[in-house]
């Protein structure tokens, strides 16, 4: 049974989302279509909400084993929810800097859940949207939607090719580069402008070299030299620090 369901969603074009929050917003996003949920019965905590969200149109459900949802997905942190949905929809276009202020590259982002946490606090921060790179970094998979709770749903998100590419398209753009990096300027101090674009390096490397020389460094304040916040941490000090400062 796990194989035939697994099997069945991979020779179909979409993807799995998981989780109660997830499939709410994307229900209320309305961006892409759902194709059918799986869930379990009795109908687990939140059906209620999922069941009034649902599209006229025809919608397969389909009951199976909490162990069935757990393969679909290789996580048991589910809730017994796994939708089959149309591919995620990125920005077709890059961003204008007169739309989009305050914009926020991932460079070499590994880990899903701070790539989700990351969305997750941008967007509630009210940034205007989010880069990612195709090779090198985690890939918005149904995991990091599901740490953004569903809020991936919501905020702008390009993909480009390469590194390159991005820095290309930011300074083509105007957009003044902006490092959270070791050794810069004081994040409560700096005198940031806009449009910016704020540069979250990888968890153990931090930013790129490519990177490094062509963007102005910021710090956030620590009693330590030999430890460092958490990329989704220090990205949302450093945004919450840059929105004091400007508006968008």
């Amino acid at each position: 049974m796990i194989k035939k369901v697994v099997e069945k969603t991979k020779k179909n074009l979409g993807e799995l989302i998981f989780g109660v929050h997830p499939l709410i917003e994307f229900l209320k996003a309305k961006k892409r279509k759902l194709i059918s949920i799986y869930t379990t019965k009795p109908q687990p905590k939140g059906w209620t909400d999922i069941e009034k969200l649902l599209p006229s149109y025809p919608v397969a459900i389909q009951y199976v084993d909490r162990m069935v949802l757990h393969k679909m997905v290789d996580s048991q942190d589910h809730q017994g929810f796994v939708a089959w949905v149309q591919p995620f929809v990125y920005q077709k276009k890059f961003f204008e800097s007169t739309k989009s202020p305050f914009i926020v590259l991932l460079d070499g982002i590994q880990d899903p859940r701070n790539l989700g946490a990351i969305i997750r606090s941008m967007y509630c921060m009210g940034v205007s949207g989010i880069v990612l790179i195709k090779k090198g970094g985690a890939p918005l998979t149904a995991a990091a939607i599901k740490a953004s709770a569903g809020l991936a749903e919501y905020i702008p998100i390009f993909i480009a090719g390469s590194l390159g590419e991005a820095l290309f398209l930011i300074k083509s753009s105007g957009y003044a580069l902006y490092l959270a990096t070791f050794g810069g300027a004081d994040v409560t101090n700096y005198p940031f402008q806009t449009p910016l674009c704020l540069v979250i390096g990888s968890e153990g490397m931090g930013v790129s070299s490519a990177v490094y020389k062509e963007g102005i460094k910021v710090t956030l304040f620590q009693t330590r030299s030999d430890i460092s916040y958490n990329a989704a941490v220090a990205a949302s000090l450093i945004s919450f620090a840059i929105l004091q400062k400007i508006k968008i």
